[in-house]
């Protein structure tokens, strides 16, 4: 029993080992899964933790990667923005300008239109001038052109004398011998001359006398009346019709026998004579040169010789070259000023005979230049020229610059040779005859 009782409990106890065993074994086995599946879960966690940090990393990039992309987004909607703002004011700026065309276009349009209606009213206007100065110059005379240019000529002249004529009567409301004195002065003063002043005064107080005068105003014609007669005595123009015409100028230095030879030389020139021009001023620096200028500039020949070369000689070869080319017109200059004054008359009675023996045919003009402007003294020099001259005439010159016109009246009474030109102006046409009732129109106004 105890056997069995042993037997039972042996056999149960190897039940129990093995049951033990099997326990252990399951457990073992199960603590082997519990590993495995603690291992399999450790590498699953780790596997997770990597997988995470991956994604975590990822995430983080991606949110980089966003924020740089939203950035980049927001600089470029900036610089859209920018690139918009300018093209707006670009924009404003283009149609700004085009306004601003438009309008310099349409003030240019309406600048042009103006100016055109300028021009043609200007082109009618320069048509009816045009048309009117026709019109005058037909019906005014080549004569009256002249007067007019005498009449400007005479401006400083008239000045002188009418105008203070006319205060001097004005300030009179009858004619006494005050009236006489002050008249009388107006004329010494302008240059008439003491001896033509009184022999003036004595005429004008005779009509006076004679008319019994007794308004200031009516003196005035009078006095006009008495110098037009002093004027017109021996009232002579220059003649040069006669073919051959020889031409003699004296005169001393400065008072315009050159200016005045070039000056006659254009009209002959002009009228369709031949004209010959003879230096015979071989003493005074650059006489030739000048006189050879005038004759460039009038298309006339001349005969000229060295400087300090003889007078005569000159004038010989001019009379010479005269006869062989058929001259119409001969002009020969003179010297003005030698050593002293019997030199200067010793060279030109020279001269005088070469013409005399070598052009006996020709006729003979010698021509006395006086600057109007020296006054008394162009007296003095006629006086002393037509002691050794026989002066056939007066050339005055310079008339248009002085206010003492009067020296025309002392040298025509006085000297009692005929003014046959005077000069009235720079140009050409200023050299005119002297015509006495002209002269004094254009004097008295």
């Amino acid at each position: 029993m105890f056997k069995k009782l042993f037997g039972f409990g042996k056999k149960k106890k190897e039940e129990i080992q093995e049951e033990s065993v099997e326990q252990v074994q399951e457990d073992v086995q199960d603590s082997d899964e519990d590993s495995e599946v603690e291992e399999v879960q450790t590498e699953t966690d780790d596997n997770n933790h990597e997988e995470h940090q991956e994604l975590e990393e990822e995430a983080v990039s991606i949110d980089a990667q966003e924020q740089e992309q939203i950035v980049e987004e927001s600089t470029t909607e900036e610089v859209q923005d920018e690139d918009i703002l300018e093209n707006e004011k670009e924009e404003v700026k283009i149609e700004e300008q085009i306004e601003d065309i438009q309008e310099s276009q349409e003030e240019e349009i309406v600048e042009v239109e103006v100016k055109e209606e300028l021009v043609e009213e200007a082109q009618q206007e320069s048509e009816e001038e045009i048309v009117e100065d026709v019109e005058e110059i037909e019906e005014k005379p080549k004569k009256v052109s002249l007067f007019e240019r005498l009449k400007q000529g005479l401006t400083k002249a008239k000045q002188g004398i009418t105008d203070r004529v006319d205060e001097v009567l004005k300030s009179y409301t009858k004619v006494d011998e005050e009236l006489l004195e002050d008249l009388e002065e107006v004329l010494i003063t302008a240059d008439v001359g003491v001896n033509t002043t009184m022999d003036i005064i004595e005429k004008l107080e005779d009509v006076i006398r004679t008319k019994k005068i007794t308004d200031p105003q009516d003196v005035r014609e009078e006095l006009k009346t008495i110098i037009e007669d002093i004027l017109s005595k021996e009232d002579t123009k220059l003649d040069a019709s006669h073919s051959p015409t020889i031409i003699l100028m004296v005169g001393v230095n400065g008072v315009g026998k050159t200016t005045t030879i070039g000056k006659l030389a254009h009209r002959y020139k002009s009228e369709g004579k031949k004209v010959l021009l003879a230096a015979g001023d071989t003493f005074r620096a650059a006489a030739i040169d000048q006189l050879e200028v005038w004759a460039n500039r009038c298309n006339v020949d001349i005969i000229k010789h060295q400087e300090g070369a003889d007078p005569g000689a000159v004038i010989f070869d001019a009379i010479k070259a005269s006869k062989a080319r058929g001259v119409d017109v001969l002009i020969c200059d003179t010297a003005g000023r030698l050593h002293n004054k019997s030199n200067l008359m010793n060279e030109l009675g020279k001269v005088f005979k070469i013409v005399d023996r070598e052009y006996p045919e020709a006729k003979k003009e010698v021509l006395l230049v006086v600057d109007a402007t020296t006054g008394q003294n162009a007296v003095s020099q006629a006086k002393s020229f037509k002691e050794v001259c026989d002066i056939t005439g007066l050339v005055l010159t310079k008339l248009d610059g002085t206010a003492k016109g009067g020296v025309v009246l002392a040298v025509k009474s006085e000297v009692d040779v005929p003014v046959k030109l005077i000069g009235v102006g720079e140009q050409m046409e200023d050299l005119q005859d002297f015509d006495s009732k002209s002269f004094v129109d254009a004097l008295f106004g």
